[in-house]
């Protein structure tokens, strides 16, 4: 009886010093070793944009920004 009361509180001890370790945050975000214009080589893409032409990817994030979050623009 005294022996499974000491190996129930060593495990309890066990259990609760566990549940105090921290695990390393680190970032890991899909690393890219292309620029964002190159596009992912999906089949989803936007109409007009080409994958690989820089112009037409500037032209199509000014265009979003212009709809979507310019205050003016969406006043009535």
């Amino acid at each position: 009886m005294k022996r499974t009361v000491v190996i129930g509180s060593a495990m309890a001890a066990v259990l609760a010093l566990a549940a105090c370790g921290e695990r390393p945050q680190t970032a890991t975000g899909s690393k890219k070793d292309t620029a964002s214009y190159q596009g992912t080589g999906s089949n989803f893409v936007q109409q007009g944009w080409t994958p690989g032409d820089k112009t037409s990817w500037e032209q199509h994030l000014r265009a979003r920004q212009q709809r979507g979050q310019n205050d003016y623009s969406r006043m009535p």
